[in-house]
């Protein structure tokens, strides 16, 4: 397969695949409005149209990425492929919000095998002199789908409805099951041995605790992390872990061959993915806010302006390979997660009240170039840092640790923007002598219970418009666009420090083949 023509048919077989599931990602962030109306539902529990996906598809990373290691990756990504065009029919048909979870949960299991075994499939379809640039086109795939998402969502929602965009993926989805079908060659060798049930149930059972319990406490933003909750999930995610690892070390045919972990490169690349993922990707939520809740723009106008951080994957993706060639792959990441670092303190550094778009341009110009030249040295040094019978597991365990990275820094990101904004919000109104205490007090009570990502929406109630006419309306106002302001500046530091760690991680431990 590695000599033969069908590799680039290959690739842009499984590069349509992975546009088609990570742009379902994307997209349903644009319908969750019309979906609310439409089921009549609380944005609380609409929450787990995407937290379904979210959960399932980190969940199942590694026990299908096992699967194609032992019977084939061509066979279980195109079952994954099946899998999801039926998640898919299912959910542009649900009736109800119960069903329309269920339904996502069951597009996450077909998107973590696409995901996974993609990256493993053009791995072992190239030569290593071109694997930089296979890997390239791939990312360019991924960064497309997320850049465009909010369009393209925004437009089949306008024109056909919501449930448009399950729908969508049934022609493209039996497109690239055929194309799959006629020029994918496997080429793993196929281990028919017996499958590690016991370590199957405890990575499962870890990486289930620890997401369940991000989003958890992403939901509940009540709950502290001694909420008997949270602890409880966490406790069992360490304890399966040490259980995990016991029985790894002493099994004839492990769920993961821990001996990956020995390579120095393997968990630099791991570590490097697990920040980019929690700072940069994380990052995505808070900026989305930022323009949606106090800059004004639509999700769809938001989707535009954010195109610009994603559009450099197409321009500069399918280069990135060329790049690390020259320079290697542990100081092209180190590069790229610096220049993330640089947008995000450009942003911090120009970001104020009002907000005006020409603050965040210089930043997400670098964070577009960063974004775009990350992930492909990323997955080469993870990939060839493995055998070539493990590197679907390889692809496992690197997706889990990006798609753990990200749960986490939504969580993270998240706390300090709230910490940020009530500690402004609190000074401020102390500040203000204009006002009768009892008054303050009742404020200060209802601008915390809004909290921060309500924005512009707590002043255009009917209930707030008829006190804009008095001058400590706009006063009231600018003390909450600054205190998301104070929080946004936390936010950033912690992931500029996230991409530090990322960058010294790739230097330190990621070692380059001559």
């Amino acid at each position: 397969m590695k000599t033969n023509n069908n590799k680039w048919w290959v690739l842009g077989t499984v590069s349509l695949a992975v546009f088609m599931a990570m742009l379902d990602i994307t997209i349903v962030n644009v319908a969750l409005p019309e979906i609310q109306k439409s089921f009549n539902e609380s944005f609380a529990n609409l929450q787990w149209v995407l937290n379904a996906y979210t959960l399932v598809y980190a969940v199942a990373l590694l026990p299908l990425s096992k699967l194609g290691d032992l019977f084939g990756r061509k066979k279980i990504f195109l079952i994954g492929l099946l899998i999801f065009m039926v998640g898919s029919l299912a959910s542009g048909l649900a009736t109800n919000n119960l069903m329309l979870n269920l339904f996502r949960g069951l597009q996450g299991i077909g998107g973590a095998a696409m995901m996974s075994l993609s990256l493993s499939i053009v791995t072992s379809s190239f030569p290593e002199k071109q694997r930089g640039l296979a890997l390239g086109i791939w990312s360019s795939a991924v960064g497309l789908a997320v850049s465009i998402g909010p369009l393209i969502g925004g437009l089949l929602v306008d024109t056909l409805g919501w449930r448009s965009i399950f729908l969508i993926n049934l022609p493209v989805g039996l497109l690239a099951l055929i194309l799959g079908m006629i020029t994918i060659k496997d080429t793993s060798q196929r281990k028919f041995g017996k499958i590690d049930f016991a370590g199957l149930f405890f990575s499962t059972l870890m990486i289930f605790s620890t997401v369940f319990a991000l989003i958890q406490k992403e939901t509940h933003t009540d709950y502290s992390w001694t909420d008997w909750r949270i602890l409880n999930l966490l406790g069992i995610a360490i304890l399966s872990l040490i259980l995990f690892i016991l029985i790894e070390r002493k099994i004839k045919d492990p769920m993961i061959q821990l001996s990956m972990f020995a390579s120095r490169s393997f968990v630099g690349a791991n570590i490097a993915a697990f920040t980019l993922g929690a700072g940069l990707y994380g990052g995505f939520t808070y900026l989305s806010i930022l323009l949606q809740s106090y800059m004004g723009y639509t999700a769809f106008e938001t989707g535009v302006k954010l195109l610009l951080i994603s559009i450099f994957t197409l321009v500069l993706g399918p280069i990135t390979g060329i790049i690390s060639g020259k320079i290697g792959n542990r100081w092209l990441i180190a590069l790229a997660l610096l220049l993330g670092l640089s947008g995000v303190l450009a942003i911090n550094h120009l970001i104020k009240v009002p907000f005006k778009w020409s603050y965040l341009l210089p930043g997400f110009i670098l964070l577009g170039i960063s974004n775009a030249l990350v992930n492909p040295p990323i997955s080469n040094a993870a990939m060839s840092s493995v055998d070539e019978a493990h590197v679907g597991m390889a692809s496992g365990v690197l997706n889990v640790f990006r798609q753990v990275g990200i749960s986490f820094g939504v969580v993270m990101l998240g706390i300090n923007v709230t910490n940020g904004y009530n500690d402004s919000l609190n000074k401020s109104l102390t500040a203000i002598t204009t006002l009768p205490s009892e008054i303050k007090n009742q404020l200060t009570s209802l601008l915390h219970k809004a909290g921060p990502f309500a924005g512009q929406q707590i002043f255009e109630n009917a209930q707030a418009k008829a006190y804009n006419q008095l001058p400590i309306f706009t006063q009231i106002k600018e003390l909450v666009f600054s205190a998301y302001n104070q929080g946004m500046k936390e936010a950033n530091l912690m992931i500029a420090v996230l991409l530090l760690i990322g960058a010294l991680a790739s230097v330190l431990l990621i070692r380059d083949k001559k």
